[in-house]
């Protein structure tokens, strides 16, 4: 088996003042052209799934209410997986480009989480117009937006 070496770039903060995706100085310099971007793609490492066992887990039972009673891991979006490693966009409030802070909406990740990497969202390269989903997922909303009022307490078995 190859492996790579992946370096953390900055940290996931979450807090009473809010989110915020914050630099590490050597890589502040990257923000410049940002602005304008609201959404960003933010690769961050599961830290607290980091352990070998976590890693050798291939399958999960029934993690979506109305999923298959077993799940191969890459057909979830389960922190326990070979690689622990976490994308989810995000809509970006605030760019303080100088002290290397992003304020952000919203993150699935733990506070003091790893960033791995930012890409900006483009929707010419990152919305479907038409994706296909399992029936069982079917009716769950069709975006980020729709997604903040849906009731997902009632999708999951955790």
């Amino acid at each position: 088996m190859k492996t790579y070496q992946v370096n953390s770039i900055g940290t996931i903060r979450c807090g009473a003042q809010g989110t915020f995706l914050c630099l590490d100085k050597p890589f502040i310099p990257a923000l410049l052209g940002l602005e304008g971007f609201s959404h960003l793609q933010v690769l961050w490492w599961f830290s607290d799934f980091d352990s070998d066992p976590y890693r050798t887990v291939l399958q999960t039972p029934q993690p979506y209410k109305n999923g298959p009673e077993q799940m191969g891991i890459f057909a979830t979006r389960s922190p326990v997986r070979p690689n622990p490693i976490g994308l989810t966009t995000v809509e970006i409030l605030h760019v303080d480009a100088a002290r290397g802070l992003i304020e952000i909406a919203y993150i699935d990740a733990h506070d003091s989480s790893p960033i791995l990497d930012l890409k900006p969202y483009t929707p010419s390269f990152d919305r479907l117009n038409t994706p296909r989903v399992p029936a069982w997922c079917a009716h769950w909303p069709m975006s980020l937006e729709a997604s903040e009022t849906f009731d997902w307490e009632a999708e999951f078995n955790f």
